[in-house]
C-alpha cells in the first residue's frame, strides 16, 4: 500500500499469550494472539535502519500513518524506517474490547489483561525485530512506551540500537505510592498555575463540583458525572495545549448541551479504551500490588480544597460511576489486589550500553521529574534533555523538534 511518497507493509505475527520465560511455571500453555505491526518506508528508504514506536497508554494503539500523520513520523522517516506496531490488546493485536467480556469470567478476563503489560510487549517486539531480519533496531518509547523501553533495556539490550525516551523515564525500584504522591505534587502546582492565569476559573470549577455533588450533570451517555471526574479534568492540564481546552470548557454554562458534551469528550479515562483505566496503576508496578495506590495516597489538601485538580489519579468508585467502566468493575477490583511481577533490574540498566537520549519534561504530571533523573543516571549513555518548553505531549505537539532534537543528542551532532 502506497500513500504518495511512502509505502505500508503489513505484518501479523501468531505469539504465544504467554511467553515460556514468563510462565513462572513448569506447565505449558498453548494459548496464542496476534500481533500486527506496520512498516513505513519513505521512497528510496529500503535500506534505512529500523525504528520501532512503543505506544503510550496502556491500551492504546499506534498512529495511523498516511496524509495528515504526525509530523514526528516524518522527521523519523528521512532515516528510518518506521515500525509501528499495535501493542498486545490494542489495534489488529488481538484487541481487547467490550466484546472480549462475553462468555468469559471476570477471573478468566484478568488473567488475559496480565499478559498484556510490557514484559509481554517487549517480546512481542523482539519477534517482529527477528520477523524483519534486523539484527539491532532503534527504538522510541513515548510515556509507558518508554516504561517498555527500560523493561527492553534491562532485558534484551543487545537488541536496540539506539533508545530514545520522551517523557518514558519510569520510576525504577520504587513502589507506585511513591510515584502518584509526587503526581499529586505536580498537580498541586499546575492547578494552582492555571488559577493565577484564569483566576475565575477556580468559582467556576467549584460550581461544576458541587453541582456534580448533587448528581445534577449527566454526560451523553447517561454517566452521571461524580465530583472526583470532574476533577480529573486536570489531566488536561498535563499536554501543552490543555489548559485552552480546560478554560473554553468552563466559561459554557454547565448546563448547556454544549458544556456537557464537551466535558465527555475531555475525559481521560472513556470507553474508547477501557484498558486504559482498567490496568492503568499496573503500567508503575515495579514489584507491587496497586491496591488502588493513586486513591489510598490523595494529600489532605486535595480531600479539603474541590478546586485542585487531579491527572492520571484513577479511582475505584468509576468502577460503579462510569457506564462504560461498570462492565469492567470485578475485572478492574481483581487487577488492584493482584501482585504484579517486577519490571526493571537496575543493574541490568547500568550494565546496559544503552547509548540514546531522553526528553524529561521538568513539568511532568504523569512521569515525576525525580524519578525520571534518578533513572537516567542508570543510564549514562542516555543524554538527557531537560526541558520546561514542552509538557508531557511533546513528542506530538512540537512537531518535528522534540524527535529531532533526541536524534541529534544521541549522535553528537548539532541539529539540522
Amino acid at each position: 500500500m502506497s500513500f504518495g511518497a511512502i509505502t505500508l507493509t503489513e505484518h501479523t505475527l501468531t505469539v504465544p499469550l504467554v511467553w515460556p520465560d514468563l510462565a513462572g511455571g513448569d506447565e505449558a500453555d498453548d494459548r496464542t494472539i496476534d500481533i500486527f505491526a506496520r512498516v513505513v518506508t519513505r521512497s528510496g528508504g529500503e535500506g534505512l535502519p529500523y525504528l520501532v514506536f512503543l505506544q503510550g497508554g496502556p491500551g492504546s494503539e499506534d498512529p495511523r500513518p498516511g496524509p495528515d500523520q504526525a509530523a514526528w513520523i516524518d522527521a523519523a522517516l528521512e532515516d528510518h524506517r518506521v515500525v509501528l506496531l499495535d501493542q498486545r490488546g490494542t489495534g489488529r493485536s488481538t484487541p481487547v474490547g467490550d466484546g472480549f467480556l462475553e462468555g468469559r469470567s471476570a477471573e478468566e478476563v484478568a488473567e488475559h489483561l496480565t499478559h498484556l503489560r510490557a514484559d509481554s510487549i517487549v517480546r512481542d517486539a523482539e519477534a517482529v525485530r527477528e520477523h524483519l531480519g534486523a539484527k539491532t533496531w532503534r527504538v522510541l518509547g513515548q510515556s509507558f512506551g518508554g516504561f517498555t523501553l527500560l523493561h527492553y533495556l534491562s532485558y534484551f539490550a543487545d537488541s536496540v540500537e539506539r533508545a530514545y525516551f520522551t517523557g518514558g523515564l519510569s520510576a525504577v525500584g520504587r513502589h507506585c505510592d511513591d510515584v502518584y504522591r509526587l503526581c499529586y505534587d505536580r498537580m498541586r502546582e499546575l492547578s494552582l498555575a492555571y488559577y493565577r492565569r484564569f483566576p475565575e476559573d477556580r468559582d467556576r470549577m467549584r460550581r461544576v463540583v458541587e453541582l456534580a455533588e448533587r448528581g445534577e450533570i449527566v454526560l451523553p451517555d447517561g454517566e452521571v458525572l461524580s465530583a472526583s471526574r470532574a476533577r480529573n479534568l486536570g489531566h488536561l492540564l498535563g499536554s501543552d495545549n490543555g489548559w485552552a481546552r480546560l478554560h473554553w470548557l468552563l466559561e459554557l454554562d454547565p448546563g448547556s448541551n454544549a458544556f456537557r458534551h464537551d466535558l465527555a469528550n475531555a475525559m481521560a479515562y472513556g470507553g474508547r479504551n477501557p484498558l486504559y483505566y482498567v490496568f492503568h496503576e499496573s503500567s508503575y508496578a515495579d514489584g507491587c500490588v496497586t491496591d488502588w495506590s493513586a486513591q489510598r495516597v490523595e494529600p489532605d489538601d486535595f480531600r479539603e480544597d474541590v478546586t485542585l485538580l487531579t491527572g492520571e489519579h484513577v479511582r475505584e468508585e468509576w468502577c460503579d460511576t462510569v457506564p462504560a467502566f461498570q462492565p469492567w468493575a470485578e475485572v478492574t477490583r481483581i487487577l488492584a489486589k493482584h501482585e504484579w511481577p517486577k519490571l526493571y533490574d537496575a543493574e541490568a540498566l547500568k550494565a546496559s550500553g544503552a547509548i540514546g537520549a531522553a526528553a524529561v519534561y521538568v513539568n511532568d504530571a504523569y512521569v515525576p521529574l525525580e524519578f525520571s533523573r534518578e533513572t537516567g543516571a542508570l543510564l549514562p549513555g542516555v543524554k538527557q534533555w531537560i526541558t520546561s518548553e514542552y509538557e508531557h505531549s511533546g513528542l506530538r505537539t512540537s512537531g518535528r523538534r522534540v524527535v529531532e532534537r533526541l536524534f541529534a543528542l544521541a549522535d553528537g551532532r548539532a541539529l539540522r
